[in-house]
């Protein structure tokens, strides 16, 4: 039997909120930048990124991050931002390091790169803080917390193991990645779009702790992104080269974990609070 540490009451700190509420505002706004105006990012942005779908593809991640962030500030438990929080510093942590592999590709004279580089520069420090910080007070699992089953548990955690490999293989070596991806990537944007695919390694969180509250926001942040990206293929349809196998790999593996998502959701959201319902009554 655990045995709770004294201030082990799974508290969010001030200082994770300020910062949710520090970095929210810029990922609306690049939100609204990459996925609004995706033909304009050598104008609006930090660097300039063609074809249209990796900026939205971009700003689909920001939103999400977003939407992460906002519910960060009035989450109760440490438990359901654990994952996200390590997520976002690998995320982080990678984008700042594309951008000093490719500094010479972004536009040192537009006010966003100033921007980027202070947010890719600090932050992964700063989340890694927080992390740090909060997690001494992490409560340990209670016997009645809902609990992924093992088939759910393990589905999920392979999933977050494919999309790390993903990532990790397109910053690592994005000459093997570019000539097979289902739309046009450069060294840089290959980068980026594996630094977003890292962002589903927070499934793996499941390994060590199957609860439920640990991949709840996760759901909902993944499905929001994944969603974004399919009205962006939409948007971006000539883009895509559909003689790639990894074009309709990559749409059915999407589609599949939005559907894994879906049923995750009504089993123990859904059917869980009707199950509860009838108990009380």
């Amino acid at each position: 039997m655990k045995v709770q540490q004294r201030g082990a009451d799974d508290r969010v700190l001030r200082f994770t909120k300020g910062l949710s509420a520090f970095i929210a505002p810029f990922l609306i706004v690049a939100f609204v930048v990459l996925y609004g105006f995706p033909t304009e990012t050598g104008r609006l942005f930090a660097w300039t990124m063609r074809p249209t779908m990796t900026p939205m593809v971009l700003a689909s991640a920001y939103l999400g991050g977003f939407y992460f962030f906002v519910r960060a500030l009035w989450t109760a438990r440490w438990s359901s931002l654990r994952v996200g929080f390590l997520s976002v510093a690998l995320f982080a942590t990678l984008l700042g390091v594309a951008t000093v592999i490719h500094w010479d590709k972004f536009n040192h004279h537009h006010f966003a790169f100033w921007l980027w580089t202070g947010l890719y520069f600090t932050a992964p420090f700063l989340v890694i803080f927080a992390y740090l910080s909060n997690r001494r007070f992490a409560a340990p699992t209670e016997a009645s917390e809902l609990r992924l089953g093992g088939v759910s548990r393990w589905m999920v955690a392979l999933v977050g193991l494919a999309a790390l490999s993903t990532g990790i293989t397109m910053f690592v070596a994005p000459g093997q990645m570019i000539p097979v991806w289902p739309w046009a990537l450069t060294p840089l944007t290959c980068r980026v779009v594996g630094a977003i695919f890292c962002l589903g390694s927070a499934g793996l969180g499941v390994v060590r702790d199957p609860r439920w509250i640990t991949i709840r926001l996760m759901l909902q942040v993944e499905a929001l992104m994944i969603v974004l990206m399919a009205i962006a293929a939409l948007r971006a349809s000539g883009e895509f080269h559909p003689e790639r196998p990894l074009t309709w790999l990559l749409f059915v593996g999407f589609m599949g974990v939005l559907a894994g998502s879906a049923y995750l959701w009504y089993r123990f959201e859904i059917a869980a609070t009707r199950r509860g319902t009838r108990r009380s009554g």
